[in-house]
């Protein structure tokens, strides 16, 4: 008998971990190891129990998910990671791609393609869904056509960057604009990948070149 696919979760609601353990659970080649809220108990988890499938949550207190991925990409380059999140937009999925992310699935999604994109990560190959590899395949023709559109930032975009530049926090960024925290994450991670830097000091230096601040 083949041994089972051990599963960690990283996701802040509770709701969320408890439909996929429904779920998993009816999954005979599976186990889940772990369930973890945050990005500090993630990491203290899998020190102690490490997975061979993490399903990675992009917004959760703390670290976001692409820097969590960075993280366990170098300190557990065994540990295949899957994102699991409501976020549909190509920067995301190329975000986390970059970051050692082999799968990338939103939570509306059905129940059967869950267990199918474990198992597709777990062999070591990349699993999008479809709709999503549309968008990609959308975006990737938009750029070819006009391959400076991802330098065109919004208004708020644009405010967002002049607060990094200002050496603003992202809590003290959304104090100021009266959004929250994750509204603001949401908008540097977007930043990042339309000026492809993989950094603040990076976004900071990049963004001065082009006069963007």
């Amino acid at each position: 008998m083949n041994p089972k696919i051990k599963i960690a979760i990283a996701d802040d609601h509770p709701l969320v971990i408890d439909g996929l353990h429904h779920i998993l659970g009816k999954c005979a080649d599976m186990e889940i190891v772990g369930s973890y809220h945050d990005g500090a108990q993630l990491l203290s988890g899998i020190a102690k129990k490490e997975p061979d499938v993490l399903l990675l949550d992009i917004q959760m207190p703390g670290q976001t998910g692409d820097e969590i991925a960075d993280i366990i990409r170098v300190a557990y380059p065994k540990i295949r990671m899957l994102a699991l999140t409501n976020l549909d937009n190509v920067y995301y999925i190329h975000s986390m791609l970059r970051s050692g992310v082999l799968g990338y699935i939103l939570k509306t999604t059905t129940g059967n393609i869950l267990p199918e994109a474990i198992r597709t990560v777990y062999r070591g190959e990349e699993y999008l869904e479809p709709v999503l590899k549309e968008k990609m395949a959308a975006d990737a023709r938009q750029m070819k056509n006009n391959p400076h559109s991802q330098l065109v930032l919004s208004r708020r975009e644009k405010e967002v960057l002049q607060c990094i530049a200002a050496n603003l926090t992202s809590q003290q960024i959304a104090d100021k604009l009266f959004v929250s925290k994750r509204t603001i994450d949401s908008h540097r991670l977007n930043l990042m990948m339309k000026l492809d830097v993989k950094n603040v000091a990076a976004l900071i230096k990049k963004a001065i070149q082009l006069g963007l601040v």
